[in-house]
């Protein structure tokens, strides 16, 4: 049996074909795209002709006539499935672009807690984007020219007063890899403030921002003795736990087109 996970992020849309074969699951596609507020078509083309389809994401799954299920329950979904590869995580990070989301877990790995920021943008994924392509730069060449030892700081508490503090720090000619490495340190930040509310012994990061090495390696640092795992599946993480959802439910047939 084989089946498909789709979420609907606030930027992209990711999806998972697993297979099931004699009690186990594997990964047979996985694929990450930007919607660019095309949700529609990108879902087309990223879908195809599934056996079993179900779909979340907190805003978009509101969109699609399937079966659709909440975060939470897909996070929890894909960890039990990949609990042995990731033993002992009390706590996962979603770091993504639309919000920040903290679970903790008990020993079972059930969410049992989840933490989440305010709702301003400052500080997600998406906004990082936005203020690299203000400095025209795309994800990598940020990452590239980062400055980890020489952060600029900015602002953590406003979107719009972070985005003066950028633009000043360029005006006044300060290295666009001060900025980005300044960026990167709140983003940070941002996800401590939700960690300290539950004591993590060992950190699974999820979602797209996840894989900022940048913001780890801050986030790193500020949990010195306390691991922290960025887990391979982490830009379709919720995808997987969806598809994974659909193998053991009934699900709404997909009409395609």
């Amino acid at each position: 049996m084989k089946s498909t996970g789709v979420c609907l992020g606030a930027s992209r849309i990711s999806t998972v074909t697993i297979e099931e074969k004699q009690g186990q699951i594997a990964i047979l596609t996985h694929e990450v795209l930007s919607h660019e507020g095309n949700v529609a078509d990108t879902f087309r083309k990223l879908t195809g002709q599934p056996e079993k389809i179900a779909v979340t994401g907190r805003k978009c799954r509101n969109m699609v006539r399937l079966s659709t299920i909440p975060e939470a329950e897909a996070v929890e979904h894909a960890y039990q499935v990949l609990k042995a590869k990731y033993p002992g995580c009390d706590t996962i990070v979603s770091a993504g672009g639309e919000t920040f989301m903290v679970y903790q877990l008990d020993s079972r790995g059930k969410i049992i807690n989840a933490f989440t920021g305010n709702k301003c943008a400052c500080g997600t994924g998406e906004f990082f984007l936005q203020q690299l392509k203000r400095m025209n730069l795309s994800v990598q060449e940020a990452l590239d020219i980062v400055d980890e030892e020489h952060p600029y700081r900015v602002a953590g508490r406003c979107s719009v007063f972070c985005k003066s503090d950028c633009t000043h720090a360029l005006n006044k000619g300060e290295a666009k890899g001060r900025v980005v490495a300044g960026l990167c340190s709140m983003m940070a930040a941002k996800i401590l403030e939700l960690l300290h509310k539950c004591n993590p012994c060992k950190v699974l990061c999820i979602g797209g921002t996840s894989q900022n090495h940048t913001m780890i390696y801050y986030l790193r640092q500020e949990l010195a003795g306390i691991p922290v795992v960025v887990a391979d599946e982490a830009a379709y993480f919720e995808a997987f736990g969806t598809a994974v959802w659909a193998l053991q439910h009934d699900t709404v047939p997909y009409a395609g087109g």
